[in-house]
């Protein structure tokens, strides 16, 4: 039987401790990714159009610098999110968030694609709900879309960060908008840090979702999260499909749909 978002929102648990500890796998994945960099320079290229990159939770520009450095290689006009670390929804960011992207989108004069890590990626689905006219596609990195916050191992950080309570109803506001635009979920069944239940979305002719095999901090510096992410990114404006990866790729992209 095919999953789906409602038979995957039933468990409320985080990832095991066992995965937990497996995070530490993510120096690799970014090693292999600069071990693979040469050879992922025959991923699509895209038509220049503006990429925006958000962090997840605790997490700065910094953090995706190597992904931002890659979608530059491939013809994109990439900005990271320019607010220094993600606290999550403090007051001011809505509002920062929205400005950068209708700049962009007015200095531009396209539509801006949205790239987040984590809490990154609620962040850009709420953008996309709001200014659905600026935005052209969302990718999303392991992030938390649905579900109860014990699905995620970040509560008591997201708490401390954000100095708000993880069950503050405040949060559907945040969590629950459904983007009017083509929106990824890239996830990872391994991801030690949030369920990968809570990053699986419901599919319609214009949302999928990407399995990977990768950590939870890993997802931003793996190399088939980077093909998967330039593979997204590279269509034309207007003529959205899923993703097929290449024969050659596909053992990389187990199927989501799987029990």
């Amino acid at each position: 039987m095919p999953m789906t978002a409602t038979a995957t929102a039933t468990s409320d648990r985080p990832p095991s401790k066992f995965l937990l500890l497996a995070e530490g796998r993510a120096i690799w994945e970014a090693g292999a990714t600069l071990a693979l960099w040469p050879l992922l320079q025959f991923a699509p290229r895209g038509d220049g159009h503006t990429v925006i990159v958000l962090p997840g939770l605790g997490a700065s520009d910094g953090s995706t610098e190597m992904l931002r450095k890659f979608l530059e290689t491939r013809g994109y006009e990439v900005e990271g999110w320019g607010l220094g670390t993600n606290c999550g929804p403090r007051p001011g960011v809505e509002k920062g968030l929205l400005d950068l992207l209708r700049r962009l989108h007015e200095s531009s004069g396209n539509r801006v694609s949205l790239v987040g890590w984590s809490l990154g990626g609620v962040f850009a689905r709420m953008l996309a709900s709001k200014s659905p006219e600026s935005v052209r596609s969302v990718v999303t990195l392991g992030s938390p879309l649905h579900g109860s916050p014990k699905t995620t191992r970040a509560v008591k950080a997201y708490e401390l960060l954000s100095g708000r309570s993880a069950h503050d109803p405040r949060r559907d506001k945040w969590v629950r908008p459904v983007p009017q635009v083509p929106a990824t979920s890239i996830f990872s069944r391994s991801d030690g840090i949030v369920s990968w239940r809570s990053s699986f979305q419901e599919e319609t002719p214009f949302t999928e979702n990407i399995e990977v095999e990768a950590s939870h901090l890993g997802l931003g510096v793996h190399p088939a999260v980077f093909y998967a992410v330039a593979d997204r990114l590279s269509q034309a404006e207007d003529a959205w499909a899923p993703f097929a990866a290449p024969s050659g790729l596909r053992p990389f992209y187990p199927d989501p749909t799987r029990d």
